[in-house]
C-alpha cells in the first residue's frame, strides 16, 4: 500500500518542503484521462457494491505478522531506504484517500479508499518502529507535504508513483464523477510505483520483516491495480 513530499521531511536523499517543483502531467496523460472518464462513470454506476477481489488487503495483516522470529533480523542500507521511501508514499496514499470521503460519488471508490486508509496507516507505523529501532531518520507525518516532482514516474527524490503538486491540487478541487475517474487514474500510478519499490526490497532487502511487508504490497496492490482498472472500464487489466 499495502504512494510520495512532505514538510519537515527528513532522510537522506530525499526532496523537503519549502522548494516547490510543479511536475506537468504529461499531455497523453491528460488526454487519456479525458478519454477515460465516461467509460468510467458508466462502469462506475453498473458496478454493484460487492464486486471486488477477494485478495485480503495487507490491512488484514497485524504488524505482527512481521516479526516472525524465523525471519532474518539484520538488516541492511535498502531496509533503510526501503521504508524511509515508502512511509511517504504511503502516507501520500492516505492524503488521497481522506479526500474520497466527501469528494467521491462512486460507493465502489470510497469503499476502496477506505480500504487503503485501512492498510497503509498500520504499515506507516510498522516501518517507523523499524526505523526508529535502528538508530535511523523516519520521515516527518505533518500535513502539507511537498508533492513535488511529477506523476507517471519517478520523481527527484527517487520514489516511483509520487504524485506532483499539480495533480494533487487537482484532485482536492474535483468531486462527483470527476473526481472518482481522477482519484482512480493517479492512485494506479501511486500503486504501481509502490510495487515497484516493494519488488527492490524483495530483490535487495536482508530485514525478514521488511521483505515480508513487501511482499504484502505487492501482492494486495496488485490485486487493487486491477480493481480499479475494471472500475475505469480498462479491460485485460
Amino acid at each position: 500500500m499495502t504512494n510520495t513530499r512532505m514538510t519537515g521531511l527528513r532522510m537522506t536523499g530525499f526532496r523537503t518542503s519549502g522548494t516547490r517543483v510543479t511536475g506537468a502531467r504529461p499531455l497523453a496523460r491528460r488526454a487519456a484521462l479525458a478519454a477515460t472518464a465516461v467509460t468510467a462513470a458508466l462502469v462506475l454506476a453498473a458496478c454493484g457494491g460487492d464486486d471486488r477481489p477477494d485478495t485480503a488487503s495487507s490491512a488484514d495483516k497485524t504488524p505482527s505478522t512481521h516479526k516472525s522470529q524465523s525471519q532474518s533480523q539484520s538488516h541492511n542500507a535498502q531496509d533503510v531506504s526501503f521504508a524511509q521511501g515508502m512511509i511517504p508514499h504511503h502516507q501520500q496514499a492516505l492524503e488521497m484517500a481522506e479526500l474520497a470521503a466527501d469528494r467521491a460519488s462512486s460507493a465502489q471508490v470510497k469503499d476502496l479508499a477506505a480500504r487503503i486508509e485501512k492498510a497503509q496507516d498500520p504499515e506507516i507505523r510498522t516501518m517507523s518502529g523499524w526505523l526508529k529501532t535502528w538508530g535511523e531518520d523516519v520521515p516527518s507525518a505533518a500535513p502539507g507535504m511537498d508533492h513535488s516532482g511529477h506523476s507517471g514516474g519517478s520523481d527527484a527524490s527517487g520514489m516511483p508513483g509520487m504524485m506532483g503538486e499539480d495533480d494533487m491540487a487537482e484532485l482536492s478541487k474535483a468531486s462527483g464523477k470527476t473526481f472518482d475517474t481522477l482519484f482512480l487514474t493517479l492512485m494506479v500510478e501511486h500503486h504501481e510505483g509502490a510495487v515497484e519499490m516493494a519488488e527492490g526490497e524483495k530483490a535487495k532487502g536482508e530485514y525478514g520483516p521488511a521483505t515480508e511487508l513487501a511482499d504484502d504490497v505487492i501482492t494486495a496492490q496488485t490485486a487493487e491495480i486491477k480493481e480499479m482498472n475494471k472500475l475505469l472500464g480498462k479491460s485485460g487489466s
